[in-house]
């Protein structure tokens, strides 16, 4: 069995992030350059066979950068 390295919820945002990422045709070296940091990290944060993820304050410039809220991040509803 392997380890689990994130929470559903955890990787709920990440994908939302990414899809978002993805409808605005850009890339993990774009999201890399929005958060200062290099394309290596992103890709970290979304394997999900890293413990890498997103904090509160990342969500926050993603959501300007992205054009949305960060609550569009996050799920309507408790994911257990």
């Amino acid at each position: 069995m392997s380890k689990k390295f994130k929470t559903d919820f955890e990787l709920y945002v990440i994908d939302k992030v990414r899809d978002r990422r993805n409808e605005l045709g850009l890339s993990q070296d774009d999201v890399a350059f929005f958060l200062d940091t290099d394309r290596s990290f992103i890709g970290q944060v979304e394997s999900p066979k890293t413990p890498v993820k997103y904090n509160l304050n990342h969500l926050n410039i993603l959501a300007k950068e992205l054009k949305c809220s960060p609550k569009d991040f996050m799920p309507d509803s408790f994911i257990l």
